[in-house]
């Protein structure tokens, strides 16, 4: 089963909402999953497409210093944390 581009950007948009609504606290990509109803591995490729663009970052390592071998956390990145906040305040503003 083929998804076309515009779903899948819907639901990145549903990925970083989520990750601005759950900011500064990095996520598993299974508990990202979970929340949208959607495959692990979907979701999975989905992170690493945004990641490339530069919007989440990626955290390989635990509270420890300790690396992770199978799972990875993610949060978004200053620079998309500063926009979304941004057009929160621009959003309340308006009558």
């Amino acid at each position: 089963m083929k998804i076309s581009q515009a779903k899948k950007d819907k639901i990145s948009e549903q990925l970083l909402a989520y990750l601005y609504s759950q900011s500064p606290k990095p996520l598993f990509t299974s508990h990202l999953a979970l929340e949208l109803a959607r495959d692990e591995e979907f979701i999975k490729r989905l992170l690493k497409e945004l990641k490339g663009k530069g919007l989440i970052i990626s955290i390989q390592k635990n509270s420890h210093g300790k690396e992770y071998l199978r799972r990875v956390r993610w949060k978004l990145s200053n620079k998309a944390y500063s926009y979304y906040k941004q057009q929160q305040k621009e959003y309340i503003k308006q009558p």
